[in-house]
């Protein structure tokens, strides 16, 4: 089989991160990040942590960060809540990092933030969870996204069900926050427009069949299969439903935009399936500099979703500690929303130079994301814009960018 070269590259990366994790580094500053490089979304984590590294390297080749160079310190989260939890304590209680980046399944991120962020005063900026729930979680504050809420990504899903022309679909989603909380924001848009959930399904992450799941939401006339899950569990759910000749048609959440799916279950039986998930407009500055940037480092152009909003969540934070002139977490909190909201002088990915000149001249700045814009609202929520995708000449390809109609 050939090797994924994400993959192979992110060992690399993992390595020298642990590198750059070391006391001769201590003198600027450290983030952690939260990554699931094993478990159902380690596809994603292994490719967001390049994203980090993105950043880290940017800004360090400008100077680093408070007069010192930037380390980063990588945890596994297995994408298990208490391997995270235990995960973040390590990165606080022994690493030192002076804030955190992740984790990435709001399944994690929501007890990392009331556990560990809240109660030790680090702020933490998830780059992929999307739960709404975690919009009123009681964080003190400390808890922030750089994607977008469920909120918003249900109800352009819903949207996009019903004009692809479907009047009764069911859903299936996997049995954790992300799934509960994306699964009710479709309904809520879909059935709003007019349209039929027949079923709403959760199913347990690792099963070796769905069968029974997939027979009960092929009732009631469902005339396609809206899942919410994982490439490591949705190719298994996909791959029984078309066995089983009951679904042919699919809309995928944001958890599937990944090449993986048309790799385990074949192009050619994908060719009615539409997807939704967080994507900045290609074309805008801020997001064509961080797509050179990346495809000049790593060959490629990002092969996932998140690693923008990986990158962008390593930026933000570093930018807020040179604003607040420390490390201490309440200090960097405070100042993450000066440097990310408008009004200020623009500032685009790489920018790191320009950046830390308008601060000590005592400027406004606006940081202006890979993945569009990080104007944190007053629950550390942003918003954005989406990309339907479809799974077209061996990859995921971008059929057009829509923003949410409320």
């Amino acid at each position: 089989m050939k090797l994924n070269p994400i993959r192979t590259a992110t060992a690399a990366v993992v390595a020298s991160m642990i590198v750059a994790a070391a006391p001769a580094w201590a003198a600027g500053a450290k983030i952690g990040a939260l990554m699931p490089l094993t478990g159902d979304l380690q596809a994603y984590g292994v490719a967001s942590v390049t994203g980090s590294e993105l950043a880290m390297e940017e800004i360090n080749a400008q100077g680093g960060v408070l007069g010192g160079k930037l380390a980063l310190e990588v945890a596994d989260t297995q994408t298990n809540a208490q391997a995270g939890v235990d995960a973040a304590q390590r990165l606080v209680s022994v690493a030192g990092v002076n804030a955190m980046v992740g984790a990435l399944s709001s399944g994690v991120t929501i007890p990392v933030a009331t556990t560990v962020s809240a109660a030790r005063m680090v702020p933490q900026i998830s780059p992929a969870s999307t739960s709404p729930v975690i919009t009123s979680l009681d964080d003190k504050d400390f808890l922030f996204r750089s994607v977008p809420s469920d909120a918003l990504q249900g109800t352009v899903m819903g949207q996009l069900a019903a004009n692809e022309g479907y009047k009764t679909v069911s859903v299936m989603y996997i049995n954790n926050d992300y799934g509960q909380g994306l699964a009710e924001e479709f309904a809520k848009t879909f059935e709003k427009g007019g349209g039929k959930v027949a079923a709403s399904l959760a199913f347990e992450p690792g099963s070796a069949s769905y069968r029974g799941e997939l027979t009960n939401a092929a009732k009631d006339g469902a005339e396609a299969l809206v899942l919410i899950a994982y490439p490591e569990n949705g190719s298994t759910v996909v791959r029984q439903a078309l066995e089983e000749g009951l679904f042919t048609k699919f809309v995928f959440s944001d958890g599937l935009k990944a090449p993986e799916m048309s790799q385990a279950i074949g192009e050619e039986y994908l060719k009615d399936t539409v997807g939704i998930a967080p994507e900045a407009v290609a074309d805008s500055p801020a997001a064509a500099k961080f797509r050179t940037a990346y495809e000049a480092k790593f060959k490629q152009l990002p092969p996932k979703p998140y690693i923008d909003t990986t990158y962008d969540a390593v930026y933000v934070l570093a930018l807020a500690m040179e604003k607040a002139g420390s490390t201490d977490g309440t200090k960097i909190r405070d100042a993450l929303r000066d440097v990310a909201n408008a009004p200020g002088e623009k500032i685009l990915p790489g920018e790191w130079e320009k950046a830390v000149k308008l601060i000590k001249e005592g400027k406004d700045i606006d940081y202006v994301g890979a993945s569009g814009s990080l104007d944190f609202d007053a629950a550390g929520d942003v918003s954005g814009t989406f990309a339907i995708y479809e799974f077209k000449n061996g990859t995921v390809e971008t059929r057009e960018i829509v923003e949410p109609k409320l």
